[in-house]
C-alpha cells in the first residue's frame, strides 16, 4: 500500500507525517487491498478555529476511489475522523464486493 501525504499552504512536520502513516496503515487491517492512499491537509484562513481540513482518497481494486473530507482545529483530529469514517466506507465497499 502506497501512502502519498499532501501539505497545502504549510509545511508539514515528522511527527505529524509519522502519525498519518501509522493512522492510514490500520486501513489495511479493514480492506486488505488497498492499493493507494492519499491524504491531503489544508489550512483554510490561519488564525481562526476549525480551519484545518484534512481529506483521504483510497484507491480500490475495481472501484472508484472512496473519498472522506473533515474539517476540524488540528490535523490529529482529522486524521482521527477521516480514518474513522473511511473505516466505515471500507466495510460497506467490502459488504458489496460479498454479495456479488
Amino acid at each position: 500500500m502506497e501512502i502519498k501525504i499532501q501539505s497545502i499552504h504549510f509545511d508539514i512536520t515528522e511527527k505529524l507525517q509519522a502519525f498519518i502513516e501509522k493512522k492510514t496503515a490500520k486501513l489495511e487491517r479493514t480492506f486488505e487491498d488497498i492499493r493507494k492512499v492519499e491524504v491531503q491537509l489544508k489550512v483554510i484562513k490561519p488564525a481562526t478555529a476549525l480551519n484545518k481540513e484534512t481529506s483521504i482518497t483510497v484507491s480500490v481494486p475495481g472501484g472508484s476511489p472512496l473519498f472522506v473530507a473533515k474539517t476540524c482545529d488540528t490535523f490529529e483530529e482529522g486524521v482521527d475522523q477521516c480514518v474513522d469514517a473511511m473505516r466505515v466506507k471500507l466495510e460497506k465497499y467490502k459488504e458489496k464486493l460479498r454479495n456479488r
